[in-house]
């Protein structure tokens, strides 16, 4: 058994995006970094065969792009497997009185909404610029205890190994180990949901439109622009209803999907190779975002229901927002200072707090079983749909402007 002491200004524990996001920002910014990884994984891996699409996608906002971009990451992306997103249309036609939203770049005065892009892209092009990073290191074990005072925070491997840091940063995900070693409480609800994702040519070009449709018992149904005629589902459906869509064919799931995509985007045929994932969805609301020499970002810190596809922007902002405040810090104050964890958990309260409120609302309204309010509901998105300078709003708030 090893007793070797690793020592690092901040150790981030999780190496999803978000966690190498941090890590790569921290790194740049003369900081020393231990990345700590619960098992080894494949790094820069063989990219994908061009007729192979990665199943697990993200709508990046303007906020993750701006973040990417000053972190020399967005532009290492492969543009090829990138579409933006130039409009985007909700409808909800369960009713006699159809509701339907429209946002488009255009009467924003953007070009882009947001842009789609793979998770394997996304990491990619993470797991490169972290290989030319100064002050990285990588651990790979499982930890077994985290131990914090007024001077540093430790984490016990279970191998012997310490990892000694000023800060630890819990982006280890909805699960997180380092938020249940703080003993953060939090409020947690299962939406009774499973995202079901695959991908699909279409026979018409989508035109960069993103497409959603609330559909009463089926849940919440989402097609989101591909590179070419092609297109990603999303589909949070009753645990029941994913259990069927996860056990049948991608023929059958077509032939679902057909009443809502055939207007627009004509007949849809599943990718080869066929692939198909689900996930579930789940509210999961922290008591606070930090502790003693602890910062949560990303799954660790809040995890919202995807029907606004803002979980990996929440994420990307809590990394911006933690940059900035440790780039700015006093001379006389460490990484884990507590008034630093003070500031940052502040500047992060509100933005998620709405977002949570928000999404978990529109998941409770047109999940509502009630003929009234969904009649209500319909009318409200068409008034909304009527006044552009609100829509204009929204799309600002929803882009991080």
């Amino acid at each position: 058994m090893s007793h070797q002491v690793i020592l690092s200004d901040i150790c981030v524990v999780g190496d999803g995006a978000v966690g190498k996001a941090a890590a790569l920002g921290l790194a740049q910014a003369d900081l020393s970094v231990t990345l700590l990884r619960a098992a080894a994984t494949p790094r820069n891996a063989a990219r994908a065969l061009p007729n192979e699409w990665d199943v697990r996608v993200f709508a990046l906002n303007h906020v993750a792009h701006d973040l990417l971009d000053s972190l020399k990451v967005w532009g290492a992306l492969d543009a090829a497997r990138i579409a933006p997103v130039t409009a985007m249309q909700v409808h909800d036609a369960a009713e006699a009185v159809d509701g339907k939203l429209d946002f488009d770049a255009y009467g924003a005065y953007i070009n882009e909404l947001a842009w789609i892009v793979e998770d394997s892209n996304l990491n990619h092009a993470l797991d490169a610029a972290l290989d030319f990073a100064p002050n990285i290191q990588y651990v790979t074990g499982q930890a077994e205890k985290l131990i914090t005072d007024l001077n540093c925070a430790c984490i016990n491997l279970v191998d012997g190994r310490q990892i000694q840091a000023q800060l630890i940063l819990g982006a280890d995900g909805a699960q997180s180990w380092v938020r249940g070693q703080a003993d953060i409480g939090l409020d947690y609800r299962s939406y009774g949901q499973r995202g079901v994702v695959t991908n699909f040519a279409c026979e018409k070009p989508h035109h960069g439109i993103a497409r959603q449709w609330f559909v009463e018992e089926q849940g919440i149904i989402a097609l989101l622009p591909l590179p070419g005629n092609q297109v990603s589902l999303v589909w949070s459906a009753p645990d029941a209803l994913a259990a069927e869509l996860m056990h049948g064919s991608l023929e059958e799931l077509t032939q679902r999907l057909a009443p809502f995509a055939a207007s627009a985007l004509g007949q849809l045929r599943p990718l080869q190779p066929e692939a198909i994932k689900a996930f579930p969805l789940r509210l999961i609301r922290p008591h606070s975002m930090v502790a003693e020499r602890i910062a949560l970002i990303g799954d660790a810190a809040h995890a919202v229901h995807p029907l606004a596809g803002h979980g990996m922007n929440l994420g990307f902002g809590d990394v911006q927002a933690l940059l900035k405040i440790l780039n700015e810090r006093e001379a006389h104050r460490d990484c884990g200072d507590a008034r630093l964890l003070s500031r940052y958990r502040r500047a992060r309260s509100e933005e998620v707090a709405l977002m949570q409120i928000t999404t978990d609302g529109l998941a409770r309204l047109f999940g509502s079983p009630f003929p009234a309010v969904r009649l209500a509901r319909n009318v409200g998105m068409n008034l909304l749909n009527s006044l552009p300078v609100l829509k204009r709003k929204l799309i600002s708030h929803a882009m991080g402007k």
